[in-house]
């Protein structure tokens, strides 16, 4: 999220979260989440939204989306498209190149059917990005 925060601060732009909501495809369970904690993670969302436009001074608008499974990436770029997006970032998951094959991937997916460039952060340019932890001290 450092680096869309980044990238919007820079171009005095507004930051668009969206979140996808996962839905179960097939069974009884269809059309239910496929995360039983969701509630919870959209709360954290929206948190983490209000506390980058408060520390930033921007504008944050959050998107919190329901696609099945297999359709994530669409969801994305057709937000992107509606609210004219500049830019898509996107984080990796840094599956393996089979797990890519076997799980699929939303910025894979981005990539090809985005209507605007996509920006994929490596799970180690997150860990990079990450303040570094305050100092402790103690006494003896």
């Amino acid at each position: 999220m450092a680096t869309a925060v980044g990238v919007a601060t820079n171009d005095h732009a507004e930051l668009h979260v969206v979140h996808v909501v996962e839905k179960l495809v097939s069974g009884r369970a269809s059309g239910l989440d496929a995360f039983g904690n969701e509630d919870e993670i959209k709360a954290k969302v929206k948190e983490q939204a209000t506390t980058i436009a408060r520390e930033n001074g921007m504008k944050t608008v959050v998107h919190v989306l329901g696609a099945r499974t297999l359709k994530v990436a669409e969801a994305i770029a057709d937000m992107a498209d509606q609210i004219g997006a500049d830019l898509v970032v996107v984080g990796t998951r840094g599956h393996s190149p089979v797990g890519e094959l076997m799980l699929g991937s939303v910025t894979q997916g981005l990539l090809h059917i985005s209507p605007c460039p996509v920006l994929a952060i490596p799970p180690s340019a997150v860990k990079a990005e990450a303040p570094a932890p305050e100092p402790v001290a103690t006494a003896s």
